[in-house]
């Protein structure tokens, strides 16, 4: 009898975390609803707030380790780039973050629920931000290449203007994206994700005067 109850209060946290993550996929974090999610688990809400502390605790242990996931792949990419040299950098712009973008994709499609959560169900929490959080970084890590190669490469580049600046890096990560929101078929992800890169470091080549 003892060893059922425990199966039962062990089992209640893996039963929560199911029915938050369908009512966080249908509502979204603002709309979605403690009492319904505790009423499906067959529990109270009392079990979310003692396992949880509240809302927003509950919908991070959804999706907080891939959120954490996501950004790590971002950052060690990062990392990776500004420790080359300055002609291993400037051969290679362009393909580190390629490299991270392929790898986040394959992450997406192997987490892909806990992914589009963070992206379209997410408002409201700390989890909303991950896209200008990655702007923020691109945007500096940006100003640091263009300051080493002119520094170090004796380059003379195209400093854009700012707002044009992160309007484009914006776009950038937001088109990556779109192919996770409408669940593209991944090889036809992978496809239009080499294209995009490609699309883009054209681009941003040109308007640095480094084409």
């Amino acid at each position: 009898m003892e060893e059922n109850i425990a199966r039962q209060i062990e089992g209640v946290y893996e039963k929560l975390i199911e029915c938050a993550k369908r009512e966080f996929m249908e509502k979204g974090f603002r709309e979605a609803s403690l009492r319904t999610i505790a009423a499906e688990a067959g529990t109270s809400t009392n079990s979310i707030y003692v396992r949880f502390g509240d809302k927003e605790g509950l919908f991070g242990a959804i999706v907080g380790k891939h959120y954490d996931a996501l950004m790590k792949y971002f950052t060690d990419a990062q990392d990776r780039f500004e420790v080359m040299d300055p002609q291993a950098q400037f051969d290679n712009v362009g393909v580190t973050s390629g490299e991270y973008m392929a790898d986040v994709l394959r992450y997406a499609y192997d987490h892909m629920d806990e992914v589009r959560l963070i992206l379209l169900k997410s408002e409201g929490t700390r989890y909303s931000h991950l896209i200008d959080e990655m702007v923020d970084i691109e945007v500096r890590a940006t100003h640091a290449y263009q300051e080493n190669m002119e520094r170090n490469m004796g380059m003379r580049m195209v400093h854009i203007n700012p707002r044009l600046e992160h309007i484009i890096i914006t776009g950038m990560f937001n088109s990556f994206f779109e192919l996770i929101i409408h669940e593209e078929p991944y090889e036809t992800a992978v496809e239009c994700l080499e294209q995009a890169r490609q699309f883009y470091c054209a681009g941003w080549l040109r308007l640095m005067g480094q084409d």
